[in-house]
């Protein structure tokens, strides 16, 4: 997917929230146009941690342990008779992404920020990580 030299780029320093943001709009650029299209009008958010009300939420209780989060209605679950739900946001958390990447030399940042995004988008399609996990063992 990316050329890891684009790692090299922050040699020193970590990415900034707004590297992070540019390295999702990048990501999210180069997903085929179907997956895009379907994605409709996802919000993106870069923070450096989730909430501590969300960590609560999901009992975590690491910060470092949730690397992104999808809020918002699944396409599966929206009816044409409901109200208008909230927009669906996708939240990447990028102190826990760095982490990740730190601990794993065997991918790029591009990869493993793509990587969060598309689970995201996934649990926005209606997807459970169950099934996020077969496509993903399936594709490699």
């Amino acid at each position: 997917m990316s050329d890891p030299k684009d790692d090299r780029l922050f040699a020193g320093r970590a990415p900034s929230l707004d590297d992070m943001a540019e390295i999702a709009a990048r990501a999210f650029a180069a997903l085929p146009e179907g997956f895009r299209r379907m994605a409709g009008e996802v919000v993106f958010r870069v923070d450096d941690f989730p909430e501590d009300r969300v960590l609560d939420e999901l009992g975590i209780e690491d910060p470092f342990g949730l690397t992104g989060l999808y809020s918002g209605v699944s396409l599966a679950e929206r009816s044409v008779f409901g109200a208008a739900p909230e927009p669906s946001r996708v939240f990447l958390y990028r102190r826990p992404i760095l982490d990740e990447w730190a601990e794993n030399g065997e991918v790029t940042l591009e990869e493993l920020v793509t990587h969060v995004l598309v689970h995201e988008i996934g649990h926005h399609f209606g997807l459970s990580d169950g099934d996020i996990d077969m496509i993903e063992a399936a594709a490699e």
